[in-house]
């Protein structure tokens, strides 16, 4: 599974940022049949959590109410340059990660 994480560029310490996560993943609610009429086996992101100089910042539990490659915004405030992670976990037991370093400048 790929994912994407942004933010603006530029951040200051004390700055209330936006970041935006997508994920790439097929959200299949068990519900839709395949061209020979067989059930796609419900698959699901079951939860997603996201930390920053490893405190969390994000949590989600989400259900077969979200589209497929999901997409949220989420806020923090920027303190240190630090390491973001987020980590997922889907019906089928596969896991996600993804890493990435925040730079944040003094006042």
């Amino acid at each position: 599974m790929n994912a994407r994480l942004t933010w603006p560029s530029n951040i200051k310490t004390g700055d209330v940022v936006k970041l935006r996560l997508l994920i790439q993943h097929p959200m299949e609610t068990g519900y839709l049949q395949d061209f020979t009429g067989h059930y796609i086996p419900r698959n699901i992101i079951q939860w997603i959590k996201a930390t920053y100089d490893q405190k969390e910042v994000f949590y989600v539990q989400t259900s077969s109410g979200i589209a497929a490659n999901p997409f949220f915004e989420f806020y923090i405030k920027a303190s240190v340059t630090g390491l973001i992670v987020v980590k997922w976990l889907d019906d089928l037991g596969n896991e996600g990660e993804l890493r990435q370093i925040m730079t944040v400048s003094a006042l």
